[in-house]
């Protein structure tokens, strides 16, 4: 394709200054509101045989926490820190990050490494907010939010044409997910000796969902109505996807040096498939039939159903086949990523994650710490220390629950355990000070 052209050649005329040892290729595949059930790994009804043999094959995190919604979600990943330093909490159109954020992406080119985003952005809805800007060599994809399947349109408003190549927006055919793997797997095909960060963030499962009739044929016939049969051909087509970036890895020699991670966004959601101000776009109607599994709650909430989310890591050679029930969350993706690549910043980037590398390697033991979620616009935030987990909602309800013996979090301890709850808001405030500290200025 044309615009790998550029890229291309600077791949393969520069010489080359940065050692292949110096750290892996990071592949690194976000779902959106994928919900805990929803993979054939955890018993889902929709068949993923690509993700399973990556979780048979890797580390399956079982305790793995991200934001109760999408824009938080990628702020945290690409910052190492919470989101709501940042003052994100929602979905956002308008500018996320201060425009001089040292993020993954600007650290990990520091090392030398080729950086593309293929999906969804989702931190600035403009094409001057757009992820170039913030340290992609090249991006793709829709810069808003979830778009319908076949226009690739936004919701009604003035971010609605949102389809971009390097922040030009464009207009393409195709579905959705197909047009992010076919990139994702042409930008793989152009890499050389550099190493490279990949970061492909699938619209799949958010709606409007909309599958082709090839993809609705697949789904198991067990899967009866028609809502259900489009949400189980949309994982079925996501699982295909993700198997198209393995392969593409696989042929082009990079495998065997390759960290893959994938997780979603947050969890799954119920909302109705056709009722959001999206453009026409013959999406069917229903409530969409996502599956968290036993898990209270789902998107948008900071019950489990909402923030625990399947997560698998797969790197041949180094991590080996095993599960892990340690706590840890998406702010801990910088701090790992970096010290892989051998990136040391020379001023304190803050962060509230912490470097995984040893754990995930090794089983070396994480610190203790804790793990602070703010839901959006903070009418409930969490924080998670050790097996507790502390809820405190807007209206002054406090919520605590013993997670290893109560993951479904029935049993409300909070009257019962008055100096733990105590404790957990004294821990709560210190990482709540930091809140708002780097929101950007308006533009």
């Amino acid at each position: 394709m044309s615009r790998f052209l550029a890229a291309f050649s600077v791949a393969l005329f520069a010489p080359f200054a940065f050692a292949r040892d110096a750290g892996p290729n990071i592949v690194f595949i976000l779902a959106d509101d994928i919900g805990w059930g929803d993979v054939g790994f955890h018993g889902g009804t929709a068949p993923t045989p690509n993700l399973d043999q990556l979780a048979d094959d890797g580390l399956e995190l079982t305790q793995h926490f991200v934001a109760p919604v999408c824009s938080p979600t990628r702020a945290g990943l690409l910052t190492g820190r919470y989101w709501s330093r940042f003052g994100v909490t929602t979905p956002k159109n308008e500018l996320a990050l201060p425009m001089g954020t040292v993020t993954l992406q600007r650290a990990l080119q520091s090392q030398g490494y080729q950086t593309c985003l293929t999906g969804k952005w989702h931190l600035g809805s403009k094409p001057q907010w757009g992820p170039n800007h913030f340290g992609f060599d090249h991006s793709y994809g829709s810069l808003a939010g979830g778009v319908t399947s076949w226009s690739h349109r936004y919701k009604v408003g003035p971010f609605s044409r949102t389809w971009h190549c390097n922040e030009r927006l464009i207009d393409e055919t195709g579905h959705v997910t197909d047009l992010i793997a076919n990139e994702a797997v042409q930008w793989i095909t152009q890499r050389r000796d550099d190493p490279f960060f990949l970061y492909v963030p699938f619209t799949a499962v958010h709606l409007p969902i909309n599958e082709s009739q090839t993809w609705l044929d697949r789904v198991p016939q067990s899967i009866e109505t028609e809502i259900a049969r489009q949400y189980a051909a949309s994982i079925m087509h996501l699982d295909h996807a993700v198997g198209q970036i393995v392969r593409a890895l696989d042929k082009n020699g990079h495998r065997q040096n390759t960290l893959i991670v994938f997780t979603s966004d947050n969890g799954g959601s119920t909302a109705t498939n056709n009722t959001q101000p999206y453009p026409p776009d013959d999406s069917p109607p229903g409530k969409l039939t996502a599956n968290n599994g036993s898990l209270r709650g789902q998107k948008g909430s900071v019950y489990e159903g909402g923030v625990r989310v399947p997560t698998i890591v797969s790197w041949p050679n180094r991590i080996g086949p095993n599960q892990q029930t340690t706590p840890v969350c998406i702010v801990d993706w910088m701090p790992t990523f970096c010290n892989l690549a051998g990136y040391q910043s020379e001023q304190d980037l803050n962060w509230d994650g912490v470097d995984l590398s040893e754990w995930l390697i090794n089983g070396a033991e994480l610190p203790e710490r804790s793990i602070y979620l703010a839901g959006p616009r903070k009418r409930s935030v969490a924080l998670r220390h050790g097996v507790w987990k502390l809820i405190v909602h807007s209206d002054g309800g406090q919520e605590l629950f013993r997670i290893d013996r109560d993951p479904f979090e029935q049993h409300n301890l909070a009257a019962k355990q008055k100096d733990r709850v105590q404790d957990m808001l004294r821990r709560l405030k210190r990482e709540q000070l930091a809140d708002d500290t780097s929101v950007p200025e308006a533009r």
